[in-house]
C-alpha cells in the first residue's frame, strides 16, 4: 500500500493541476497561456528522470533511490504550495518533476523484488489501481480544490502522504535493499536524453497555443528533438555503459508490450482528458461536476482489482490484456452514441465499464512486457517503459486536443454550408426567435451557440469512434507475443 500510495501521487501530481490551470493564472496575475508552464517544466524534467532510473538503483540501491525520491518530492510539494510567482512554482515544478522520476518505475520493481510469485499478481493489480485512478481522481480533486479553496493546496495535500509511505517504505523494506555498484556516469548519454526530451515536451505541450509547424519556434524545436533523438539512439547503442539500456527491445515479449502499454495507455489518457474538457466547455459542468462523472471508472477498478489479482496466477497474461482492451473498447463505442441531451447516467455507464478493463489492464502490460527480463535489469526495464508510457501519454493529449478542434471546424462548417438542412433549419428557426422578440444578432448569435455545440458533439464522437477502433486493433498485438512463463523464483538481485 505503502508503495501504491508513492505511485498515486507522482501520477495524480501530472493531472491535477491541468483544471487548475485558469485558477492558478488568476491567482499569481499572470496569462492563461503562461501558465501552461507549470505543466511543461514538470513533464520535461519527469522525461528526463524516469529512463535513468535502472542506473540510480544500481548505483545507490532500489529501496535508498526510491525513498529518496519520495521525500524529494515531498519536500518539492511543499515549495509548490507556498510559490510567491509563476516563476518561482515553475522552479519548484521542474525540481518536483525530476526528483519523482524514479518514483513509479522504482516502486513497480520492488513490487517485483519483495514479493514471493504467487503474491505478486495481488501486489502489482493493487499497484496499477493507482496508476490508471490517478489520471481519473486528479481533476477531480483538482476541480474541488480550485472551486472551493486555495490552489496550493493541490501541491500541499501530497505532504502527509509522501511522508507516511517514505517511513513505511524504508521501514519495512530496507533489509530488502539491493547492492551498489560503483557505475561510471554516462555524461554525453544523459546530455543528449535531456536535450532531446526537453524539446519534445515543449513541442507536444506549446505546440496547439502556437498553432504547431506555423510557429517557427516550434518548428525548430520538433527539428532539434528529432536530431537530439538519432544522437542519443546511436550513442546509447554503441556506448559500453549505456544511461538507459536501450539492448533491453531485442526481447520479444518486452517491445511487444512496451507497444501494447504504450498504445492502450495513450488511448486511455486521450479520452480521459477528453471527456471532462467537453463537460466543461460545451455542456457547462463545473470542474467538481466534470470529475465526478470519471469517478465510476475509478471506484468500479477498486471493486474488479481483488478478482483480477485473485485470477492472475492462474490466466494467461493475454487474455486479460485481451479483456481490457475489449472493456476499454465497449466503453468507447458507448460514448460514440452520446447526444446534446445526454444526462449524467449516460455519462456514467461507460466510465464504470472503462473501469473493468482498467482492473487488468496494467497487470497484463507489466506481466508481459517482464517476461524474460534478467532480474538484474528489472529496474532498467520498468524505468524504460514508463518512460515510453508517458511520453505516449504526452503525444495522446496533444494530438487530441488538437484534432478535436479541428474535427469541430470541419463539422461547422459542414452544418453552415446552405444546402444541409441545418441551414435550412437555421432559417426557420431564426424567423421563429423574431417571434420571441429577439432581433437579428440575438437570434443569429442563439443559433449559431447551438451549431458550435453540435460541431463539437460530432468531433467528440469521432474520437470516441476512432478509439474503440484503435482499442480493437491492439488485441492482435498481444497475442504476437509469447506466452509468459510463470516465475521460478522471488525476483531478486541476490
Amino acid at each position: 500500500m505503502a508503495l501504491a500510495l508513492g505511485t498515486f501521487m507522482q501520477v495524480l501530481d501530472t493531472t491535477i493541476a491541468n483544471v487548475s490551470l485558469t485558477t492558478i493564472a488568476g491567482n499569481l496575475g499572470v496569462s492563461t497561456d503562461s501558465s501552461t508552464w507549470v505543466i511543461t517544466a514538470f513533464a520535461v524534467a519527469n522525461g528526463v528522470t524516469v529512463p535513468l532510473t535502472g542506473w540510480l538503483m544500481r548505483r545507490f540501491g532500489v529501496v535508498r533511490t526510491f525513498v529518496t525520491a519520495v521525500l524529494a518530492f515531498t519536500f518539492a510539494s511543499f515549495l509548490c504550495g507556498i510559490a510567491w510567482s509563476l516563476p518561482s512554482l515553475i522552479v519548484f515544478r521542474i525540481i518536483q518533476g525530476a526528483v519523482s522520476g524514479p518514483m513509479i518505475p522504482g516502486s513497480q520493481a520492488l513490487l517485483l523484488a519483495v514479493f514471493p510469485p504467487e503474491k505478486r499478481g495481488t501486489a502489482l493489480a493493487i499497484w496499477s489501481m493507482t496508476t490508471l485512478v490517478g489520471p481519473v481522481a486528479g481533476p477531480i480533486l483538482g476541480g474541488y480544490i480550485s472551486d472551493n479553496y486555495h490552489w496550493g493546496w493541490i501541491f500541499l495535500i501530497n505532504v502527509p502522504v509522501g511522508l507516511l509511505t517514505a517511513a513505511i517504505t524504508w521501514r519495512a523494506l530496507k533489509a530488502h535493499d539491493t547492492p551498489t555498484m560503483k557505475i561510471p556516469l554516462d555524461l554525453v548519454g544523459i546530455a543528449l536524453l535531456i536535450f532531446w526530451v526537453g524539446a519534445l515536451q515543449t513541442v507536444l505541450d506549446l505546440g496547439k497555443n502556437d498553432d504547431w509547424f506555423h510557429s517557427t519556434f516550434i518548428t525548430v524545436a520538433a527539428i532539434l528533438s528529432g536530431i537530439g533523438f538519432f544522437a542519443w539512439l546511436i550513442w546509447e547503442l554503441t556506448d559500453a555503459r549505456p544511461a538507459v539500456d536501450l539492448k533491453l527491445f531485442k526481447g520479444r515479449n518486452f517491445s511487444l508490450g512496451t507497444i501494447a502499454l504504450c498504445l492502450g495507455y495513450a488511448v486511455f489518457f486521450g479520452n480521459t482528458l477528453l471527456l471532462p474538457l467537453w463537460l466543461q466547455q460545451q455542456l457547462g459542468y463545473t470542474a467538481t461536476w466534470a470529475g465526478l462523472v470519471a469517478a465510476p471508472s475509478g471506484i468500479v477498478a477498486v471493486f474488479c482489482t481483488p478478482f483480477a489479482a485473485r485470477i492472475s496466477s492462474k490466466v494467461d497474461a493475454r487474455w486479460m490484456a485481451t479483456f481490457s482492451f475489449i472493456a476499454f473498447a465497449a466503453s468507447y463505442f458507448m460514448r460514440a452514441g452520446y447526444t446534446m441531451q445526454a444526462d449524467y447516467y449516460h455519462f456514467m455507464l461507460p466510465m464504470a465499464v472503462q473501469g473493468m478493463g482498467m482492473s487488468t489492464f496494467f497487470v497484463a502490460m507489466v506481466t508481459i512486457s517482464l517476461d524474460g527480463v534478467p532480474p538484474d535489469k528489472v529496474p532498467s526495464a520498468t524505468g524504460i517503459s514508463n518512460f515510453a508510457r508517458i511520453t505516449a501519454g504526452s503525444f495522446a493529449a496533444s494530438l487530441v486536443t488538437t484534432i478535436w478542434d479541428r474535427r469541430e471546424a470541419l463539422h461547422q462548417s459542414r452544418l453552415a454550408d446552405i444546402h444541409t438542412p441545418f441551414a435550412q433549419g437555421y432559417r426557420i428557426a431564426t424567423e421563429g426567435l423574431h417571434g420571441l422578440g429577439l432581433n437579428e444578432l440575438q437570434a443569429a448569435a442563439a443559433i449559431t451557440r447551438q451549431m458550435v455545440g453540435q460541431a463539437y458533439l460530432l468531433s467528440s464522437v469521432d474520437i470516441f469512434a476512432a478509439s474503440a477502433w484503435l482499442s480493437l486493433a491492439m488485441v492482435p498485438l498481444v497475442w504476437l507475443s509469447r506466452r509468459p512463463s510463470a516465475p521460478s523464483g522471488p525476483v531478486a538481485a541476490d
